[in-house]
C-alpha cells in the first residue's frame, strides 16, 4: 500500500483550516475581546430567530414609477411630434398611456414609423385620427421588476450607511420587500429611514406667496416651505440638477452653526450646476426634498466645482439622516411599511441551546454507533465526523453567511449524512474480505466501488439544496447553504480523510488482519 506525503500534509492544512476558522466560535465572547483580533476567522453571524431584532415588511407604490414613465414618455412624445412636424391636440396621460388627436390625417403606416422606438414596452392603437399609446403588460412587468430592484438596492444602502451588519433584504411577491434586522431593538429609527423618498431637485424660483390654491401656469409647479403651511413657491417644474448626480453628502454646520448638509456632484451635475449659477446671480434657487423646499437660498455668486451646503430647520439627528438618504440615492417609488415588530432574543437563546443539545445527542449516538459497529474503522469516521463539523462552521465564518434556526437543523442532518458514505465504504469492505481478498486490496476496491454510489446519493442531494437555496425564502435558504456546506465536507472527509487514516494505519502497523 502506498502512501502519499504530499496528500497527508495537504489535508492536515485544510484541517488546521478548519480549527483555525471555527475557533471563533467556541470562544466565548470572542467578538467582545480585543486581544482576539490574531485570528483570521470571524465568528457565524446569527439570524434574526436566534439573535433577536427588527422584523419589517415594507411595500412599494409600484404604480408611482409607472405613472413616472407615462410622464417621462409623454414629454418625449411631444417633442418627437413637433420633429416630425406633425399638427396635435389633446396630447394627455391617462392611466392607460398616452393619447391624442392629429389634425390632420395621418396614415397609421407613418404613424407607426414614427412611434416604432416605444414598440417594446408600448402598443399602439391608430383609430382614424385619434392615437393611443398605452403600457403592454411586458411593459409594465419591465418597469415593476426595475422599481423593485433598484428599491431593494436602496434600501440596501440606506441600511448599510446606518451601521447595521447582517441585514436580510429581499423581494417577496410582487411588490413587497422583506427586511430582517438581527440585534437592531429600534426599529423605528429604521422605518424613519426607508420611509423617506429622498428625490432631491434643484428648481429655478418663479415667485413666493402665501396663497395655497394660486394658479400655475403651463410647466409651472406650486411647492410648500419647509416647516411652515404659509409660505409656497412656484418653481419651474422641470428641474436644473438632480441628487441622481450627487457623489457625496455629509452632514455639517453653516456659517451660523445651525446643522446643515454639505454636498458635491459629480462632472455632469457640476457643469449643470456652474452654468446656472453663473448666469443667474441675484435670483433665488430652490433645493427640493420630496416635494417640499428644504431652502431657497440667492444665488450670490458664480459656484465652481460643483459643491454646495443644503440648509433648512432640522436637527443634527436629522441632518445625519438626510446625509444618509442623499448618498444612497432617492427610491423610485413611495415605500409603505405593512408590518414592524421586535422580536427579542430569548427565542433565539433557546433555539440555540435546544440546538446544541440536538447536536451533541445526535453526534454522540452516531459515534457510538460507528464505533461498535465497525471498531477501529469506526474511530476514524468519528474522527472525520468532528473535523467535517469544524470545516462546515469554518466555512460557513468565511463565505459570511447567516445561521439561522433552520441552518442548525441543515447542520444536525449533515451530522447523521456524514457517515452515510463511510458505511457504504466500509461495507464494501467487508464483502471484499468475506471473498478472501488481501486487506490492501480488499479497501482499494472498497473505496474504488462505492466511490460512484457515494456521488450519486450527493449530486441529487446537492440540486435539491441548490434548487431550495434558489426558490425557498429566508430560513429555507438558511438550510439549504448549512446542506449544501454540509455535502461537500460530507464527501471530502468521507473518501479522503478517512482513507489517509487507514492508509496511514496500514503503512504503519502493517497488521495481518482487521476487523471491519
Amino acid at each position: 500500500m502506498k502512501f502519499s506525503k504530499l496528500n497527508f500534509s495537504f489535508l492536515i492544512l485544510i484541517c488546521l483550516f478548519a480549527i483555525i476558522y471555527a475557533l471563533p466560535n467556541l470562544i466565548t465572547n470572542f467578538h467582545l475581546n480585543k486581544h482576539n483580533n490574531f485570528l483570521p476567522g470571524k465568528v457565524v453571524n446569527l439570524g434574526l430567530d436566534l439573535k433577536g431584532g427588527s422584523y419589517l415588511l415594507l411595500q412599494a407604490n409600484v404604480n408611482v414609477a409607472i405613472r413616472e414613465r407615462i410622464d417621462t414618455t409623454l414629454s418625449d412624445i411631444r417633442r418627437t411630434l413637433r420633429k416630425n412636424k406633425i399638427k396635435y391636440k389633446n396630447l394627455k396621460a391617462n392611466k392607460n398611456g398616452i393619447s391624442f388627436f392629429t389634425r390632420e390625417k395621418t396614415s397609421s403606416q407613418k404613424i407607426s414609423k414614427i412611434f416604432d422606438k416605444y414598440s417594446k414596452d408600448f402598443q399602439l392603437t391608430v383609430k382614424e385620427n385619434y392615437i393611443l399609446i398605452s403600457l403592454s403588460d411586458n411593459g409594465v412587468s419591465k418597469i415593476i421588476d426595475s422599481t423593485m430592484q433598484q428599491a431593494i438596492e436602496i434600501v440596501r444602502r440606506r441600511i448599510d450607511e446606518s451601521g447595521t451588519k447582517e441585514p436580510l433584504i429581499q423581494q417577496q411577491g410582487k411588490d413587497r420587500i422583506l427586511v430582517q434586522l438581527p440585534g437592531v431593538d429600534d426599529p423605528g429609527r429604521i422605518k424613519r429611514l426607508l420611509g423617506k423618498t429622498a428625490k432631491l431637485t434643484f428648481h429655478e424660483v418663479v415667485e413666493r406667496t402665501t396663497n395655497p390654491t394660486k394658479k400655475t401656469r403651463v410647466g409651472e409647479i406650486l411647492v410648500k416651505e419647509e416647516g411652515t403651511d404659509s409660505a409656497f413657491y412656484v418653481l419651474k417644474k422641470r428641474y436644473v440638477v438632480s441628487g441622481e448626480t450627487l457623489t457625496n453628502a455629509q452632514p455639517s454646520f453653516d456659517e451660523n452653526g445651525m446643522p446643515a448638509i454639505n454636498f458635491n456632484f459629480n462632472p455632469t451635475g457640476a457643469i449643470k450646476f456652474g452654468n446656472y449659477t453663473r448666469d443667474n446671480i441675484g435670483s433665488l434657487f430652490a433645493i427640493v426634498l420630496d416635494n417640499v423646499v428644504l431652502s431657497a437660498p440667492v444665488i450670490r455668486s458664480h459656484i465652481v466645482g460643483g459643491s454646495g451646503i443644503i440648509t433648512g430647520n432640522f436637527s443634527v439627528e436629522e441632518s445625519n439622516r438626510l446625509a444618509i438618504l442623499l448618498r444612497s440615492g432617492a427610491l423610485p417609488a413611495e415605500i409603505k411599511v405593512l408590518e414592524l415588530r421586535t422580536i427579542g432574543p430569548e427565542l433565539g437563546i433557546d433555539s440555540i441551546n435546544s440546538g446544541k443539545f440536538a447536536a451533541i445527542i445526535g453526534g454522540c449516538l452516531v459515534l457510538i454507533f460507528m464505533w461498535l459497529s465497525y471498531g477501529l474503522f469506526g474511530i476514524f469516521a468519528n474522527i472525520a465526523l468532528f473535523i467535517n463539523i469544524l470545516l462546515v462552521i469554518s466555512l460557513l465564518s468565511v463565505i459570511g453567511a447567516t445561521l439561522t434556526l433552520p441552518g442548525i437543523a441543515g447542520i444536525v442532518l449533515t451530522i447523521g449524512m456524514a457517515v452515510d458514505a463511510n458505511v457504504l465504504i466500509f461495507e464494501r469492505i467487508k464483502e471484499e474480505l468475506k471473498l478472501n481478498k488481501s486487506i490492501y486490496n480488499a479497501i482499494n476496491t472498497g473505496y474504488e466501488k462505492a466511490m460512484s454510489s457515494i456521488i450519486d446519493a450527493n449530486v441529487t442531494t446537492m440540486i435539491a439544496a441548490i434548487i431550495l437555496f434558489f426558490l425557498g425564502s429566508g430560513p429555507i435558504k438558511g438550510f439549504s447553504v448549512t446542506l449544501g456546506i454540509g455535502i461537500l465536507t460530507s464527501v471530502f472527509t468521507a473518501l479522503f480523510l478517512t482513507r489517509i487514516f487507514i492508509d496511514l494505519y496500514m503503512v504503519t502497523f502493517k497488521p495481518n488482519n482487521v476487523k471491519v
